[in-house]
C-alpha cells in the first residue's frame, strides 16, 4: 500500500491511469486518507457530480493482512446528499484484495467528456481501463456475473447499479462478498452517484499471485493478532449475540427499551416487531437451508452476516442487517420478513442505500404515497427507482428530497442524510451524535448505542441529556481511528470492554508497522480526522445549524416514555471542544 492509483476520466482520448506515491499523504489510510484527500484536493464549494469532485477508494491500515477484521473499504467525496463530505464504509472482499496488490487508494477525478460507460480491471500486470456500453442500466447481480464470465471467479468487484448511472443521491457502492455476490455496500451519502457521474460502472481486482502483506515483526503480530481474536470470542456481544442472530438482535432490544422508530418516527415501540426480529429471522434462515452465522469478508470471526433464502428455498439475498430491516419494516409498519428481504434483495441490485430507501418510503407513506404496512407497494415503489420513473427519480434522491417534493412535516434527516434505527429521543447519545457528525444523521459515525442502551464500556441513562456530549465526543474519536485501520467497528465492544484486547490491537498495527503507537495516539488520529472533516464542511458553507436536529424531536414526545431530545444547543457546539 505505497501508491495511489489515479485515474482521470476526463483526460483527452480518454480515461488515463497514473501512479504515485503515497506523497503527503503517507501514514494515512481507511477514512483518514479519503477524508485528507477530499479536504484537500476537492473545492468545498464544488457541484458534486461536476468534474472537481474525486471519488476516493482506500483499503485500511491492516487490510489485506492476515490479521482478523480488517476488511473494511473506505468511499470518500463531496456528498451529493448532504453537500458535506462523505466517507461510507463497507465489507466485502474489495479492500483485502486492492490492499495486496499495492494501492493505499483509487483516486477517481475528472469528467467524461462523453456518455460512454466504462469498467477498470486491475492485477498485479496494471491496469486496464475499457469501454463497455453492454453495462448500461445493468443491475449489480448481472453487472457481476457478466465480470465472472469476463475475468474468473477469483475477482472482487466495486460496482454501481442503475441508480448510480442516473446519479441519484440515495445510490450506493456495492462490494462483492465471499461468494462474490454485490451484497456488501458503502451505502450512505450518495457515493454511487459520484461513482456514476465519473462513468466509471466497475472496478474489477484480481489479486492472483499476490501474498498477503507482510509485517515487520511477523512473530509479534502473529501473538497479538491471536490475543485480539481471543478478546473478540470471549464478548458476549461479539462472541455470542452478533454470530448468533447476525446485527438483527437489535430489534427485540431497542424495542423494549422504547428507541426504535416506527411509523416514520411516530413511536418508539413497534407491536410486531418480534415477526422480524433477529431471532426469528435466523431460525428462518436455518429452517430454509440458508446461514444464520457467515463472514463477509476472509479474516472476520464475528460473522455477522448471514444468507436468506426464499419460501422456495432459494437464495434471495445476504441476511438483512438490523438497519435494513428496520427501515423496511417497522418504520414503514411492514411485518412480513420475506417481504423486507425482497427490499434489501432490490436494494442492493438496483444499488441503493437501504437506509436512506426505507426512510423514503417511510416519509412517502406519509405523504399518502402508500398505507404504512403495505408491503407489496413499498416493492413497487423502489421498482420505480430501478426504473427511473418520475417518482422513482424523487424518491431515489432520498428522503428530504422526497418530503419537500409532497410537503411531508416530519423528516428525520440531519445534513439532508436520512436517520437510522434509533430514536434520538429514546436514546438521546444517538441524537448528539446524528445531529453533530461530518457525516450527516449516521449511527456508525459515534455509537451511543453501546453505553445508552447495551451497557458496553460505561452506562450512560439514555433518556437524559446528562453525559451524552461527552459520549458522543469520544465515540466519533474512536470510531474515525477504527475507520483508519480498516478494522470493523464491531470490535469496538470489545476493545471498550476490554483493555487488553484494545492493547492487542495496538500491539498488532505496532508490529506490523514498526511504530509505538499508543492509546493517546489513537485519539490523536481520530480528533485529526474529524478536525479535517469538520474543516471542510466549514469551507463548503455549514455552521452550527447544521449541527441540529429537525424541530419535531424536541417538540413531539415519543411512546413509550413520551420523552423529547433534550440536549440544548449550546451543548451540541460543546462536541467538537477537545
Amino acid at each position: 500500500m505505497d501508491k495511489i492509483l489515479r485515474i482521470n476520466v476526463g483526460a483527452e482520448g480518454g480515461p488515463r491511469a497514473s501512479e504515485a506515491g503515497m506523497g503527503a499523504y503517507a501514514g494515512f489510510a481507511g477514512r483518514a486518507l479519503t477524508s485528507a484527500i477530499v479536504s484537500q484536493e476537492v473545492p468545498p464549494l464544488c457541484h458534486p457530480l461536476g468534474a472537481e469532485n474525486k471519488l476516493v477508494i482506500a483499503p485500511g491500515m491492516l487490510s489485506g493482512t492476515a490479521g482478523a477484521m480488517s476488511g473494511r473499504i473506505s468511499i470518500g467525496c463531496k456528498s451529493p446528499l448532504t453537500g458535506g463530505i462523505k466517507e461510507a464504509n463497507a465489507g466485502g472482499q474489495p479492500s483485502q484484495v486492492l490492499a495486496r496488490l499495492g494501492y493505499g487508494a483509487i483516486v477517481l477525478e475528472g469528467k467524461p467528456k462523453g456518455d460512454d460507460l466504462y469498467k477498470v480491471f486491475i492485477n498485479k500486470d496494471g491496469v486496464k481501463i475499457s469501454v463497455d456500453n453492454s453495462l448500461r442500466m445493468l443491475p449489480n447481480y448481472d453487472l457481476v456475473e457478466k465480470m465472472k464470465a469476463e475475468f474468473g471467479e477469483k475477482i472482487a468487484c466495486i460496482s454501481i447499479g442503475p441508480a448510480g448511472e442516473m446519479k441519484m443521491s440515495a445510490a450506493s457502492i456495492a462490494c462483492t462478498d465471499i461468494e462474490l455476490r454485490p451484497t456488501r455496500h458503502a451505502g450512505r451519502g450518495g457515493v454511487g452517484a459520484v461513482m456514476g457521474a465519473k462513468g466509471v460502472k466497475v472496478i474489477v481486482l484480481d489479486d492472483t499471485g499476490l501474498k498477503m502483506r507482510t509485517p515487520k515483526d511477523p512473530e509479534k503480530f502473529k501473538d497479538a493478532n491471536k490475543r485480539f481474536i481471543e478478546g473478540l470470542k470471549q464478548h458476549p456481544v461479539t462472541g455470542q449475540g452478533l454470530p448468533a442472530y447476525g446485527t438483527n438482535v437489535l430489534t427485540n432490544i431497542l424495542n423494549e427499551v422504547g428507541g426504535y422508530p416506527t411509523y416514520n418516527f411516530k413511536q418508539g415501540r413497534f407491536p410486531d416487531a418480534a415477526k422480524i426480529s433477529g431471532e426469528t429471522q435466523a431460525e428462518l434462515e436455518t429452517k430454509r437451508g440458508g446461514m444464520a452465522t457467515h463472514a463477509c469478508h476472509r479474516g472476520c470471526v464475528i460473522q455477522c452476516s448471514g444468507v436468506y433464502h426464499d419460501k422456495d428455498g432459494h437464495y434471495l439475498t445476504k441476511q438483512p442487517e438490523y438497519e435494513t430491516v428496520w427501515a423496511h419494516g417497522g418504520n414503514c409498519g411492514i411485518c412480513d420478513i420475506d417481504a423486507i428481504a425482497m427490499l434489501d434483495f432490490l436494494d442492493d441490485n438496483y444499488g441503493v442505500d437501504t437506509i436512506e430507501m426505507g426512510a423514503t418510503i417511510g416519509v412517502a407513506m406519509e405523504a399518502g404515497l402508500a398505507k404504512f404496512g403495505d408491503a407489496q407497494t413499498a416493492i413497487n415503489l423502489v421498482h420505480e427507482v430501478g426504473k427511473g420513473t418520475h417518482l422513482g427519480r424523487i424518491l431515489g434522491n432520498g428522503a428530504a428530497f422526497t418530503g419537500r417534493a409532497f410537503g411531508v412535516e416530519r423528516v428525520p434527516v440531519v445534513k439532508g442524510q436520512a436517520m437510522p434505527a434509533y430514536d434520538p429521543r429514546a436514546v438521546q447519545g444517538m441524537g448528539v451524535t446524528y445531529a453533530t457528525s461530518p457525516m450527516g444523521a449516521d449511527h456508525t459515525a459515534g455509537y451511543a448505542v453501546a453505553q445508552n442502551v447495551l451497557k458496553v464500556g460505561g452506562d450512560v441513562n439514555p433518556l437524559k441529556p446528562e453525559g451524552q456530549v461527552e459520549l458522543s465526543r469520544n465515540l466519533q474519536i474512536a470510531t474515525a481511528a477504527i475507520d483508519s485501520t480498516g478494522m470493523c467497528l464491531f470490535i469496538a465492544f470489545a476493545v471498550l470492554d476490554q483493555p487488553e484486547t484494545f492493547q492487542a490491537m495496538l500491539d498488532m498495527l505496532n508490529a506490523f508497522y514498526g511504530m509505538s503507537l499508543t492509546a493517546e495516539g489513537v485519539t490523536d488520529l481520530g480528533k485529526k480526522v474529524l478536525t479535517m472533516e469538520r474543516d471542510f464542511n466549514a469551507r463548503a458553507g455549514f455552521t452550527a445549524a447544521q449541527d441540529r436536529l429537525p424541530r419535531f424531536f424536541t417538540t413531539e414526545p415519543v411512546a413509550p416514555h413520551n420523552v423529547t431530545f433534550d440536549v440544548k444547543d449550546e451543548d451540541l457546539d460543546k462536541v467538537f471542544n477537545w
